[in-house]
């Protein structure tokens, strides 16, 4: 066959799909509105952040096509994650690690020697890099932003469908961002249909033990989420910061109507409220009652006389996973509104669905359950 009727044979092979004809360049906008293309999707990513949120959206096999990562956000921050991720995922701990943007070690020549093919990186991480970044431009390679941590819907949706699209994986992560949506608008709905005044509550990171007050929110982490579901958040007219700890006289004169206080497994905090992987029931239980019997001047407070005292997991918040904990406190601030709902099993489904790895621990509990 000559060069010319090779080429016109080929031209139609590829037209009636007997070969595949060449993949078209991912063009994206990220949430910053910066311009993102990859010829392909990316084989050799590194990953700043967002790693669950990332395999849920992309599928654990995006783990094969990533050669780096900021350790220290896994691995220090969500001990118990890491822990299980390189347990069903072993490639996960042999990962190079690239540093951490909030410990000053984030090296922008360890990731140019892993010749990389795309990085991603959280806004938190990306704006304070700036001009740090300049050599992986000039070296042509893209950058991609992510959020979750703004706490917005279209934040979340438009995150969720990227990380999915630039690994090949966008009908995947369209189905996963859609279940979220659509989950998160039927409790804010729910809630904001809601009359009569808007229950009073406080909520506190339960970290040091009853005998110290640990930091309440205003317009961030759980503060965010009590403005969207139409709560009196009382640190809103107390702290003039995102967070701080607000004095324990002014909290009980505000008698809230709930108290929920925000715990995790975390080391060396041997007196926190304990959720998430490796707490169970009880454990979530005692740990929650010992802030209510240290804290003897607190049982004038509503909630406390009412039983309407909570455990949550703390890093819950500002994640894929944070409609079953806005569920929770939906439930919680509004129970008859709530009866149908089962965030434990909206979490549960979550796992089950999206991810490799078990669903195990308590996550959030009430005094009373």
């Amino acid at each position: 066959m000559d060069r010319r009727n090779f080429v016109v044979a080929t031209a139609v092979a590829v037209l009636t799909g007997a070969v595949p004809a060449a993949a078209a360049p991912i063009e994206l906008t990220d949430v910053l509105g910066r311009n993102v293309r990859l010829e392909k999707p990316a084989e050799r990513a590194i990953v700043g952040f967002y790693f669950e949120e990332l395999t849920a959206a992309a599928g654990a096999e995006v783990w094969d096509r990533v050669v780096g990562i900021s350790r220290l956000h896994w691995e220090g921050w969500r001990t118990a994650s890491w822990k299980r991720y390189t347990a069903t995922i072993p490639r996960v701990a042999a990962l190079e690690d690239v540093g951490s943007t909030e410990a000053n070690t984030f090296s922008v020549e360890k990731v140019l020697a892993l010749r990389p093919d795309l990085v991603i990186l959280p806004v938190w991480a990306f704006e304070p890099l700036g001009s740090a970044l300049a050599p992986l431009e000039a070296a042509k390679i893209p950058i991609l932003v992510v959020d979750y941590n703004a706490q917005k819907l279209e934040n979340h949706v438009k995150s969720t469908v990227l990380l999915g699209t630039v690994f090949g994986a966008a009908e995947r992560a369209k189905a996963l961002a859609d279940e979220y949506e659509a989950l998160y608008r039927d409790t804010i709905a729910r809630a904001t249909r809601q009359t009569g005044p808007r229950p009073k509550v406080y909520v506190e990171l339960a970290q040091a033990g009853p005998g110290s007050i640990g930091n309440s929110y205003k317009g961030t982490m759980w503060g965010a989420i009590l403005d969207q579901l139409g709560a009196d958040n009382i640190a809103n007219r107390m702290l003039a910061a995102p967070w701080g700890p607000l004095a324990a006289e002014a909290v009980i004169a505000a008698d809230p109507d709930v108290v929920i206080f925000a715990g995790s497994s975390w080391a060396n905090r041997p007196e926190a409220v304990r959720t998430g992987f490796d707490a169970d029931p009880g454990t979530t239980r005692a740990s929650l009652q010992r802030y209510i019997e240290g804290r003897p001047a607190w049982r004038a407070v509503k909630a406390f006389r009412e039983g309407r005292v909570y455990a949550i997991e703390h890093g819950l918040c500002r994640s894929l996973a944070d409609v079953a904990a806005i569920q929770f406190i939906a439930k919680a601030l509004y129970p008859e509104a709530f009866a149908d709902i089962d965030p434990e099993a909206t979490l549960r489904r979550y796992y089950e669905r999206w991810l490799p790895i078990r669903f195990e621990g308590t996550w959030f509990l009430g005094l009373g359950s």
